[in-house]
């Protein structure tokens, strides 16, 4: 598969009074056509920063993106950007209450002029019925249905310009747990019917697990670990992806190996020298306190990791 969209070198600095928040820092990555890439970590970590600036919203501070290839800049973003889209965390607040859904859904065509409103019309009814709504839906206001409805929306809508990549940031975290499936299993649905690559942001691996083809792992605005889904799974090469793998709720099974993440995550003002996780870290030693390591490739299986003890920790 080839890139869809890569990010070589980006950081993302914020200015918070007179120090400088790292926001995201020096991350490569890349998103190929037709893949599903999980952006996980905890809260504070810079998942919906780096998502942002896939998706647009947000300029990065240093760094260079580029799309099928071609570096992004100001005459070619215009371009990227209606092929790329982006679901919130939040459907209600993500929808407009004051618009109808056939309007909500029509909205990108609107703004990007690329359809009339006959076009519009049928684009939106199209959708409703993809993403499981009933035609009469498009008459309807956002306050009248459920949050899982809410989010079919807002996933209608950002189908409406045919996107090939879907930026979705926590789009579960606001739904209930029976109501999350649904969803899942939707997106994987229409990731099939209309060749989508999704970057799916989420603090939960449990729920990463039924969905993506690669998982990204980020901590304090840095790349950790970047593998195959599977193998990422069966044998984590940071002690952070292990920690966080050891959270994971498992029915009917022994408590994981390894031990769950003890401490808070250090301030983003004042990132720890060395590696950033090696407070927390319980295999931490010296140099991992003044040198940073740097992402290279595993040895004994696909993927990436930014440990000092890479190859000691599965």
């Amino acid at each position: 598969m080839s890139d869809l969209f890569s990010l070589d070198n980006v950081s993302v600095q914020f200015k918070v009074g007179r120090k400088i928040l790292r926001a995201v820092d020096r991350v490569s990555l890349a998103i190929a056509e037709g893949e599903t890439l999980a952006l996980v970590g905890e809260s504070g970590s810079g998942k919906s920063t780096l998502g942002n600036v896939v998706a647009g919203l947000q300029v990065p501070t240093e760094g260079t993106l580029a799309f099928k290839g071609r570096k992004l800049d100001r005459a070619s973003w215009p371009v990227a950007r209606r092929a790329i889209q982006i679901v919130f965390q939040d459907p209600f607040g993500a929808l407009d209450p004051r618009m109808p859904v056939s309007d909500i859904i029509a909205e990108p065509l609107r703004i990007q002029g690329t359809a009339n409103a006959a076009e519009r019309a049928a684009r939106a009814a199209e959708l409703i019925e993809q993403v499981g709504l009933p035609v009469d839906a498009l008459n309807r206001y956002p306050h009248e249905f459920s949050g899982g409805q809410r989010q079919r929306i807002a996933i209608a809508r950002a189908l409406a310009p045919r996107p090939q990549l879907i930026v979705a940031d926590e789009p579960l975290s606001a739904l209930d747990v029976s109501i999350q499936s649904q969803v899942l299993n939707l997106m994987k649905d229409l990731q099939a019917a209309h060749s989508l690559s999704y970057l799916f942001i989420s603090h939960d691996l449990a729920v990463v697990n039924h969905l993506v083809d690669r998982i990204a792992v980020l901590y304090l605005g840095r790349l950790v670990e970047v593998g195959p889904r599977a193998e990422l799974f069966a044998g984590p090469a940071h002690p952070y992806t292990r920690a966080l793998l050891a959270s994971v709720p498992r029915i009917g099974a022994r408590r994981s190996r390894g031990r769950a993440i003890v401490g808070e995550m250090p301030s983003p003002l004042a990132p720890p020298p060395g590696c950033v996780f090696h407070p927390r870290c319980p295999l931490a030693q010296d140099i991992c306190r003044t040198e940073v390591p740097m992402l290279a490739p595993l040895a004994a299986r696909a993927g990436e990791a930014a440990c000092h003890f890479r190859d000691q920790v599965a």
